[in-house]
């Protein structure tokens, strides 16, 4: 009993707000804002701060004090606490290929500000009915990012409306190699979703800029994947707000 409540503080200290932590940072080039942290996870101690959702075949664990997502079918998994923007979210991620049977170099994915608009309050409601196949999001209304998509030869961006619409821009197409995954290397994840502006930086690189006229401004966020072997390590979400 002791070591069940100790093991949930432990988790408690990992996700819970972090006030003190402030930093200045720069959006597009001029912006200046403050990003306070508020969330972290570096996995030390399980995976009760996540919700999977996987099709069979697959497996997601802690390992090493790391997520691991070992996937066959398609895999997303969600961040339990619902995020209030503006935010921002960084994450190390490290795509396998080292001959197993899972290393494929393709789908480092996330959504972000996800709603089910069915139950809104409520993300977890038809957790088991997506089930992880990746065409039961399509009624999810969110952001997605899909880098290295069709093995490792396309990334994308998409805003989901929420009806099933989920349209690609032609600027939001990317099959130059610099935008697809080099495997068996740490990748520094940024997202930022600040009054409009949409943002995903790979490695200190912009790649995704979107002025959204009507943002998303709250909803989960979730990796995901399909037939993949890859690692997830250090997340954060800070709160975003303008300098004074």
């Amino acid at each position: 009993m002791k070591q069940t409540i100790l093991s949930i503080l432990l988790i408690m200290l990992l996700s819970e707000a972090y006030p003190q932590k402030v930093k200045d940072m720069v959006i597009n080039d001029t912006l200046i804002v403050k990003a306070t942290l508020l969330y972290k996870d570096n996995f030390k101690y399980g995976l009760d701060n996540w919700n999977v959702e996987q099709m069979p075949g697959g497996i997601v664990t802690n390992t090493d004090g790391k997520l691991e997502i070992t996937d066959v079918s398609g895999c997303t998994i969600w961040f339990k606490k619902q995020l209030e923007g503006p935010i921002m979210i960084q994450y190390d991620a490290y795509v396998i290929d080292q001959g197993g049977p899972q290393d494929r170099v393709s789908d480092l994915n996330c959504f972000w500000m996800a709603k089910d608009l069915e139950n809104p309050n409520d993300l977890f409601a038809n957790s088991k009915k997506r089930g992880g196949k990746f065409s039961n999001y399509d009624s999810l209304r969110l952001y997605y990012m899909g880098v290295g998509g069709h093995d490792n030869t396309k990334t994308r961006f998409r805003r989901y409306t929420g009806t099933g619409d989920r349209p690609l821009l032609p600027e939001h197409d990317l099959v130059h190699p610099k935008f697809l995954i080099q495997p068996n290397q740490l990748t520094k994840i940024k997202i930022i979703a600040y009054k409009g502006i949409i943002q995903y930086y790979r490695d200190g690189n912009l790649i995704i800029d979107f002025q959204d006229p009507s943002p998303y401004t709250s909803g989960h966020f979730g990796f995901r994947t399909v037939n993949n072997h890859m690692t997830i390590d250090n997340f954060q979400v800070f709160s975003l707000a303008a300098a004074k």
